[in-house]
């Protein structure tokens, strides 16, 4: 039996092709069919590697009896939350104001207009210990609808006239934000375990990446060392993968011993910046050590041929949350031999009574090492877990998440001079540029080789994060300019007369309401991130016209972030990079051959002019590579080290 989505292309759809519910992908059909029969829509928002809405499918979705009530009284649509970002913000925005927290699977009751009267996120297929059951939900929902509608339609009226509200207004551009930030961060720190709060704990690479900075500009050594021990526990822990490297989504303890299975691009990207900014900021060999080997996964597991990235891997194998990742103490000795086994799971913490449900994942929480022993061993392993079982793979291409990775290994080409890096970097923005672009006009995805929806603003504001880092890296004015294009249509599209950017624009989809992310998620708002392209373009072009407008959105945020500055460290990543200008500096090369070791020597952030052999204004001294350094008016004499 196949329904309605069974023409798609999205690998979270298709998983539900084959169910007894009559799905519809999002479109006219679906919500001209609930006008025509006058029935309420069931709205369902996942994505293709979530444990939860796995458990769902497989309780709800495909029970005949909760497929005949959906078939009979509503109209069911499926939505792929990474394709379409702009569902997803508005429709978690109503969830959460609903019940005052969101996740997926996101579950909506609404109109055939689009606007909900009922939400929620996981529910058991029938009522259990309290929890009320998805088939008792339908019916009570199906009968209230038949016989006495009106509080539902006056629930989502009034559900959707709170949601349009404007946003906190304007303000001065506020310095003092980033010192805010810092504060709570460390009010919330974890001492024993690093990260900030309790369980689950998020990577949240970008606010470590804040911390970084600020340590390093206001001399600030707690900033570093609540980045630094967060770095160390996550490398430690089960949420890093220490048999096949990559990190999982989240931890669910404290500890970061146990995560939530599945590996997301954006995440691996956003965390081989942080290592590798730590590495550059410390000389630390664990935090380089750690980077290099979350992107021997991404090349290894999550690189197409074509040279994109793929969007991420599942939690579950062979329906069971984490089977892939979980080893037996026996197992371990019967793979890798009596003395060496025995070992091994003394070095990762891996015990006959087990870590998580009987079983062990592999961690070295118990030990002063981060790890990286045992190598042949763990090669052993890794090839053994891979014919033990599979991993389901959504091989779609997302520009945003695409973007953050080209980012991250144009970083990390930076502070190891190593051209694999770099190579993969270039392999990718070409991938972009020859199939998600069109013009000055991106395009979201390209799921299976087809071309998706337009792009948002997440799309623009990354990619040109992401051209602006290979410029820095290869000082190639193509990138800068290229990112400058690509700046100047996303403020066309998506910039808001009353301040900021809207995450759908121009040429998407309009939708009960235009949502305008601010807040650093799991990923930083587009908000954040066109702040920091804004201020960067205005550093790196010396360009009035860029700094202008960098310091209006810079105003605009100030004012959404004041309430909690930590919940937008990219947007104070940006702040406290305008405030401290980044020095310039001519790089003066006694032949091309010493390209690599300069490359390696730049700071971050640093506005670089590179020559390639000595000039008339800039001689070498000593006859090696020379660094001429200005900040502000001020240059200081020329140096062979910096």
């Amino acid at each position: 039996m196949q329904n309605h989505l069974q023409y798609e292309t999205s690998p979270y759809l298709l998983q539900h092709a084959g169910n007894p519910v009559d799905w519809y992908p999002w479109g006219r059909e679906a919500f001209e069919k609930a006008e025509r029969e006058d029935k309420p829509i069931f709205l369902s928002i996942g994505y293709s590697t979530c444990h939860w809405c796995h458990v769902m499918a497989r309780e709800s979705f495909e029970d005949e009896e909760i497929a005949a009530v959906l078939n009979a009284h509503f109209v069911s649509v499926k939505v792929d939350r990474e394709e379409r970002p702009d569902i997803d913000s508005v429709y978690m925005a109503f969830c959460q104001a609903f019940t005052g927290s969101g996740g997926w699977p996101t579950s909506i009751f609404m109109t055939p207009e689009q606007k909900p009267f009922f939400a929620g996120t996981y529910f058991p297929a029938r009522s259990q210990r309290g929890m009320l059951g998805f088939l008792s939900l339908l019916r009570a929902i199906a009968k209230q609808w038949e016989h006495d509608r009106s509080p539902l339609l006056l629930s989502a009226h009034e559900l959707t006239g709170r949601l349009q509200k404007n946003g906190a207004a304007a303000a001065d551009i506020q310095l003092s934000l980033p010192k805010a930030a810092f504060e709570l961060f460390l009010q919330s720190f974890d001492e024993e375990y690093g990260g900030f709060g309790g369980a689950p704990k998020f990577p949240a690479a970008h606010n470590l990446l804040f911390l970084l900075a600020y340590s390093q500009l206001n001399n600030a050594p707690r900033a570093r060392a609540m980045a630094e021990t967060t770095l160390i526990q996550m490398r430690k822990g089960g949420i890093f993968d220490q048999i096949g490297y990559g990190f999982s989504r989240y931890s669910t303890d404290r500890r970061f011993l146990i995560p939530h299975f599945e590996k997301m691009l954006y995440d691996n990207a956003l965390l081989i910046a942080a290592y590798a900014t730590a590495y550059a900021v410390t000389n630390s060999a664990v935090y380089l050590d750690t980077a290099e080997k979350t992107a021997a996964y991404i090349l290894r597991e999550m690189t197409a041929p074509e040279g994109g990235f793929y969007a991420a891997q599942d939690a579950d194998s062979n329906g069971v949350e984490g089977k892939y990742y979980r080893f037996g103490y026996d197992e371990i000795l019967s793979v890798l031999g009596e003395k060496t086994g025995r070992e091994f799971n003394r070095y990762y913490g891996i015990t006959p009574k087990g870590n998580f449900e009987g079983a062990n994942i592999p961690n070295r929480l118990h030990g002063d090492e981060a790890g990286g022993a045992f190598g042949d061993a763990l090669q052993t392993l890794y090839e053994y877990r891979r014919k033990r079982g599979t991993l389901s793979l959504d091989g779609k291409t997302l520009t945003a998440w695409n973007a953050l990775m080209i980012m991250a290994f144009a970083l990390l080409y930076r502070v190891t001079g190593k051209l694999a890096y770099l190579t993969a970097a270039r392999n990718a923005q070409r991938y972009i540029e020859e199939h998600m672009t069109h013009g000055n006009q991106l395009f979201a995805s390209r799921p299976n080789g087809g071309r998706a929806v337009n792009g948002f603003l997440d799309d623009y504001a990354f990619y040109i994060a992401a051209l602006i880092g290979l410029y820095e890296t290869e000082w190639d004015e193509l990138y800068l300019s290229r990112a400058q294009a690509l700046c100047q249509e996303a403020m066309e599209q998506f910039q808001d007369p009353a301040g900021g950017f809207s995450l759908s624009g121009r040429d998407n989809e309009r939708l009960v309401l235009t949502p305008k992310e601010v807040y650093d998620g799991a990923m930083p708002s587009g908000n954040s991130m066109m702040a920091f392209n804004l201020v960067r373009l205005s550093q790196l072009t010396r360009k009035p016209a860029w700094e202008q407008k960098a310091k209006t959105q810079l105003s605009f945020l100030s004012g959404e972030a004041q309430a909690y500055p930590a919940g937008h460290s990219m947007f104070m990543l940006s702040l406290l990079l305008y405030e401290n200008p980044p020095p310039s500096i001519t790089v003066v090369l006694p032949s091309p051959a010493h390209w690599n070791e300069a490359v390696q020597r730049v700071p971050l952030y640093a506005d670089v002019t590179v020559l390639l052999a000595p000039a008339k204004e800039y001689p070498l001294l000593n006859g090696r590579v020379t660094y001429y350094v200005c900040r502000g008016r001020t240059c200081l004499p020329p140096s062979n080290t910096l």
